[in-house]
């Protein structure tokens, strides 16, 4: 039996260091911080943090810039030989850029390898130029078709990212754009890869060090603005199993970027455990799954077959090292560990649950009540430790679905309420029984 306990101890403390949470001091810590971390198999939702709360995309808006592009390709409207003029509104963005003149051009597979490793914001408008007649209408293009693409929750205004505080997303939206780039274009996604590019004599070098440092990490996007802090979307495989991962608001590029391998670490190491069946895997800390699209995903072996950018090796867990682990002390660290969270959870009376709810909307949709009460629970995540949702349909002719968090204590539900309205969310407190 001591033999038992001890193995079962080990799992605990394996699962301390390969699936902790972030905490919910460095939320308060950093108010722009969100991640949500997906495996594509399945859709889980492997680890999510504010994960449908509103950020700025900042460059990772060039991924869905060149996801236009993609279309345009495939649909024959453009080819990759084809010279996109340069216009002087083009040529006067701000940098990062490749300086172009007003009047040159610039290939479309030279403005694709300028955009991913550059992050090129001329480059960026010379492309909604093409494709939309001007920036201006690019965006909305961009706008709907991040709708129809599953990404409700994103608006975007220009081609580039840079700041506009009406270009918004959430970490969800751009995991979901990061998929469907994958998904819909594998024969284009090695472009994601790659480190360096030659463009009239000078050599551009990606910024983007997790494709070069992570083992596994074969693509993707990084972005900066000040108003979002460091952001990157990252793709990684091992053993046949691919995570998409999406971070959002860090301090330095560098903690971003340890951070990230943090969170695929942990990902990685939670779908080693559910493949064997572990216990401890299919614990209730998410639940959360994402609606992929329904066309079958690019499997590894289409990435694979894709032309290589550079040489990237899919590396075994057993094979994997932590490249960034000793770089510096994590500044978005990892937290409590969860299994702990679990055991306290199930060994200790709960509180009693309340009377009161929160109400942030009423609905004739009972899926957009859903979303909104999630939402409001996602931004409250820091201030309560735990908040049902609840979607109820009214009584009476009209069918109404109100959207409430409920079971809280009366001075809970204010002090819930106020955070809410403090965020810009309108809501009500109201009796529950």
């Amino acid at each position: 039996m001591r033999s038992y306990n001890r193995h079962y101890l080990g799992v605990a403390i394996f699962v301390f260091f390969c699936i902790q949470l972030l905490s919910i001091g460095t939320a308060q810590a950093n108010p722009r911080y969100a991640a949500i971390v997906i495996d594509v198999e399945s859709g889980d939702v492997l680890h999510a943090a504010n994960a449908d709360a509103t950020r700025y995309p900042a460059s990772l808006t060039k991924m869905m810039t060149l996801y236009m592009l993609f279309e345009a390709l495939e649909n024959g409207s453009m080819h990759m030989s084809q010279p996109l003029p340069v216009s002087s509104h083009a040529a006067s963005m701000p940098a990062s850029k490749l300086w172009l003149s007003a009047g040159s051009s610039i290939t479309v597979e030279e403005a694709i390898k300028a955009l991913v490793v550059r992050s090129a914001n001329d480059v960026a408008v010379v492309v909604a130029e093409a494709l939309g007649g001007t920036e201006a209408n690019f965006g909305r293009m961009m706008t709907q078709r991040a709708n129809e693409l599953g990404m409700p929750n994103t608006v975007f205004r220009n081609a580039s990212g840079l700041p506009d505080n009406a270009q918004v997303t959430t970490a969800r939206d751009m995991a979901t754009l990061s998929i469907r780039v994958m998904q819909d274009f594998p024969q284009y996604y090695h472009y994601f890869s790659t480190q360096s590019f030659t463009y009239r004599g000078t050599t551009h070098t990606s910024h983007n060090r997790l494709v070069r440092n992570y083992a596994g990490a074969d693509g993707l996007k990084t972005g900066f603005i000040r108003a979002s802090g460091f952001n990157v979307a990252t793709s990684a495989i091992r053993d046949n199993r691919r995570i998409v991962s999406v971070v959002m608001g860090g301090f330095t590029a560098a903690s971003r970027d340890t951070h990230m391998a943090d969170l695929l670490d942990r990902g990685f190491a939670r779908l080693s455990m559910l493949q064997r069946g572990d216990w401890i895997a299919r614990a209730d800390v998410l639940g959360d799954r994402m609606e992929l699209p329904e066309s079958p995903p690019a499997s590894a072996q289409q990435l694979a077959a894709a032309p290589q950018a550079t040489s990237t090796p899919e590396v075994s867990g057993t094979e994997h090292r932590l490249s960034f682990q000793s770089e510096m002390d994590i500044e978005m660290g990892s937290a409590d560990d969860p299994i702990r969270a679990l055991i306290a959870q199930a060994d200790s009376p709960r509180a009693p649950s309340g009377n009161w709810a929160v109400q942030v909307g009423a609905f004739n949709d009972p899926d957009q009540a859903r979303h909104l009460a999630t939402r409001a629970a996602d931004q409250l995540a820091s201030l309560l430790n735990e908040v049902r949702v609840s979607v109820a349909e009214s009584d009476g002719e009209r069918r109404v679905f109100r959207a409430r968090l409920v079971d809280l204590q009366e001075s809970d539900a204010h002090s819930a309420c106020n955070s809410l309205r403090a965020q810009g969310m309108d809501c009500m407190v109201v009796a529950h029984y």
